[in-house]
């Protein structure tokens, strides 16, 4: 079976979480989305693996705030990331 890619909406429902809870994941703990023109999309792989690899975590999040630089902060020069 193929890797489709797959909306917000439909992203969120495979995981169980509301779209806002999405779109705070995008920005804030570097979930793997692309931009295609004005919308984000996703493959369920990478989602997955996001996931597994803990990154989805409140856990996650603290070790990150605690002085670690974002591997986005390290790869875009610290800049906003523009998909």
């Amino acid at each position: 079976m193929s890797d489709r890619w797959v909306s917000v909406e439909e992203i969120a429902e495979h995981l169980g979480v509301s779209k806002d809870t999405i779109y705070g994941w995008i920005s804030k703990r570097e979930m793997p989305a692309h931009k295609v023109g004005r919308l984000w999309k996703f493959k369920t792989g990478e989602v997955d693996d996001w996931v597994r690899n803990g990154k989805a975590s409140d856990d996650y999040r603290e070790a990150e705030t605690s002085g670690h630089t974002s591997q986005r902060e390290k790869h875009a020069g610290g800049g906003k990331a523009d998909g």
